[in-house]
């Protein structure tokens, strides 16, 4: 297990924590090279920020569908550990679904993820990204999550 994932060993996270710890909980990880940004985060929804470059686009200059399906299921993923004790269970992704509705090629993308619903084994997000330059809807769907039990 990851050493920060030590750090959430309870079941009641503060928005202060994550934002404390986030660097240290994305390093490693897909969100590291991509710089994304945590934005907000509390029991309800999270949002994650990308600024669009090189990295994120595909060869016509767009940006990359896979990316934003990899920023939605980061942020329904980092959203499921919220008051979970990442000792002893952890999310794992196991279906996810999005529509592509607009494309852009440059600014910043903002990924917000709210819960449909959480149980005691699976957790449901509905997620948007928008551009932040325009305002507009470029891609929303779903994430579901499974909580899995970690080997000691």
């Amino acid at each position: 297990m990851r050493d920060i994932l030590k750090i959430f060993n309870t079941e009641h996270h503060t928005k202060e924590q994550w934002f404390e710890h986030y660097t240290a909980f994305r390093a490693g990880t897909a969100l590291e090279p991509h710089d994304v940004r945590l934005e907000d985060i509390d029991a309800d929804h999270i949002e994650l920020r990308m600024t669009i470059g090189d990295h994120a686009r595909q060869p016509y200059g767009l940006l990359h569908g896979g990316m934003s399906l990899m920023l939605a299921e980061s942020a329904a993923s980092i959203h499921a550990c919220w008051d979970v004790d990442l000792s002893r269970r952890v999310p794992v992704g196991i279906e996810i679904n999005g529509s592509h509705l607009r494309s852009a090629t440059d600014g910043e993308v903002r990924m917000i993820a709210r819960v449909i619903r959480r149980s005691r084994t699976l957790i449901h997000h509905r997620f948007e990204l928008i551009h932040t330059d325009t305002g507009k809807l470029l891609c929303t769907g779903r994430v579901t999550n499974m909580y899995r039990r970690v080997e000691k």
